[in-house]
């Protein structure tokens, strides 16, 4: 194994990690049945109603370049290993 592949592999980890803490780490978007029946939703029609969403956001924005960063890396460490660099 090369340098290249070794560093590839410990990004495509480390990313592989995050995209796993940042999905625990983000609320529900759906709700219950309960709270669907007793008329108990939260968010209205257009979206959540006042602020506080800038926590959640961020994270979906973080969790999604993780998964660009794990999907361009694994395609590169493939394409390495293919033609043996």
């Amino acid at each position: 194994m090369s340098v290249l592949q070794i560093v590839g592999g410990v990004i495509i980890f480390v990313a592989c990690f995050l995209i796993i803490i940042l999905s625990l780490a983000q609320s529900k978007k759906t709700q219950d049945m309960g709270s669907a029946l007793s008329g108990q939703a939260n968010d209205s029609f257009f979206g959540k109603s006042g602020k506080g969403s800038s926590r959640e956001d961020a994270l979906a924005s973080l969790t999604k370049i993780m998964a660009v960063i794990f999907f361009v890396g694994t395609l590169l460490l493939n394409t390495l290993m293919a033609y043996g660099l």
